[in-house]
């Protein structure tokens, strides 16, 4: 095997690889044989179908398999070799040899990014602040009423004017996109609270007005982040009819009322609300010291990054930021800003993801953190579970498509190596409010 390198500049590498042909054809005759032992022709016994027979038939097929695999054989040795680590599947071209029916050299032509060469910085004794809180009796108290809130029963009431902030209007729609009914979107017997989030954003604030009896159309958007996927980000119409009025009959928030949702008295309900507060707060526990490390190395470390997935990741910003700018989501400070400063700033981020992602990936690999097949399998079950009644098809989609399931591996092997360096720093724990918890300090673009 030869290997000419015809571009070297930064990260970017491109060479081609020449392959002998004797060595192409060894492989090809062996294979064939192998075949000629297996196959079972018509009029020839197992085994004794002539060698000429064997190429006719399976010539190409066979000529494809090994090309593939000398190819990639090939190309890990002379990445290896030269200690090129690529930054992503190379682009590989087959210039000479695709023709089964000659002997001949195989030439390929490579090109890609290889990761950078860095030094990785000490992350043992890493001065970091943990930011905690706890749940007050006020917290609880607050997720109680609501909870109550949402056991109230409404009964009928006879009033005949329209609807206002603050009423429960019982309607029955029939969701269409394109003029057709979608699955889903059909519903009786609905309360519907004005002022109220609703269940899809719009929806809710077009019910005002209208009184007992009346029908309209309201059109409305779907959020992008919709559980249904066939439906997010979708705009549809809903063809509604206002039956009547009903009025909240309040719920007591006492043993009775845990005791209707499966607790033995208020005080396990209290219990559970409160871990659930806890592990919330502990989330974003947990999200404030991440991105106060990832600040942190941001300031430590700078070297180059591949183009390509700089490129990639500021694409997929952008597809993001282009959404919001229609759905008017766009964060206060961006909305001031023109195209040309919003693309400067959201490509600061893209080189600052993948430098971190970069940095790591190396981090993790120096210290041999892996995603065990248990980890693995854990994150495909928790990504069913938040999809009720779907679970099954969930599953059945990662089986079929295991390149979007890998996807899940990345997100679990960020946090263990981020739970890593939190092992190994030097850390200090601040208790706040639960207010103080939840400001995040701003991004930072670099």
């Amino acid at each position: 095997m030869q290997v000419q390198e015809t571009l070297s500049e930064g990260l970017k590498r491109n060479f081609t690889i020449t392959i002998p042909a004797d060595t192409v054809e060894g492989k090809r005759t062996e294979r064939l044989q192998e075949l000629a032992k297996t196959i079972d022709l018509p009029g020839f016994r197992p085994g004794k179908v002539p060698a000429a027979l064997v190429k006719q038939r399976y010539g190409k097929a066979v000529h494809a398999e090994v090309l593939e695999q000398v190819v990639g054989e090939s190309l890990n040795k002379a990445m290896e070799e030269r200690g090129f680590r690529p930054a992503f599947n190379p682009k590989v071209d087959i210039v000479k040899g695709n023709d089964e029916s000659k002997v001949e050299d195989v030439e390929i032509a490579v090109e890609t990014e290889i990761l950078p060469d860095f030094d990785i910085p000490e992350v043992k004794g890493l001065s970091l602040t943990r930011y905690k809180s706890e749940p007050t009796e006020e917290s609880i108290e607050n997720a109680l009423q609501e909870i109550a809130k949402r056991q109230r029963e409404y009964e009928d009431s006879d009033q005949k004017r329209p609807a206002a902030v603050g009423d429960v209007m019982n309607v029955d729609f029939i969701g269409k996109m394109d003029g057709v009914p979608f699955e889903g979107g059909t519903a009786t017997d609905v309360n519907v609270e004005i002022g109220g989030s609703g269940f899809i954003p719009g929806f809710a604030e077009q019910v005002e007005g209208m009184s007992p009896g009346e029908e309209k159309t309201i059109t409305v958007t779907f959020p992008e982040n919709y559980q249904a996927q066939n439906l997010a980000g979708k705009e549809a119409t809903f063809d509604i009819k206002a039956n009547g009025f009903k009025k909240a009959v309040e719920v007591t928030i006492d043993d009775a009322m845990a005791q209707k949702l499966g607790f033995p008295a208020l005080e396990a309900l209290k219990d559970m609300i409160r871990r659930q507060i806890d592990d919330e707060y502990n989330k974003i526990s947990y999200m404030r010291i991440k991105r106060e490390i990832l600040d942190k190395l941001a300031e430590i470390v700078d070297f180059a990054v591949p183009e390509t997935l700089v490129v990639n990741e500021f694409n997929q910003i952008w597809q993001q930021i282009e959404a919001d700018k229609k759905a008017d989501r766009l964060d206060e400070d961006d909305k001031n800003k023109n195209e040309e400063t919003l693309k400067s700033d959201y490509r600061k981020i893209a080189e600052r993801r993948v430098r971190l992602g970069i940095l790591l990936a190396e981090i993790g690999r120096v210290n041999s953190i892996t995603v065990t097949q248990d980890e693995f399998a854990n994150a495909i079950r928790n990504e069913a579970m938040r999809y009720p009644g779907q679970e099954q098809q969930v599953f059945d989609f990662f089986r079929q498509n295991p390149q979007v399931a890998e996807s899940l591996r990345g997100p679990l092997f960020e946090d263990k190596v981020i739970k890593y360096i939190i092992e190994s720093a030097d850390i200090k724990d601040e208790m706040v409010t639960a207010e103080q918890l939840t400001e995040l300090p701003p991004a930072k673009l670099s």
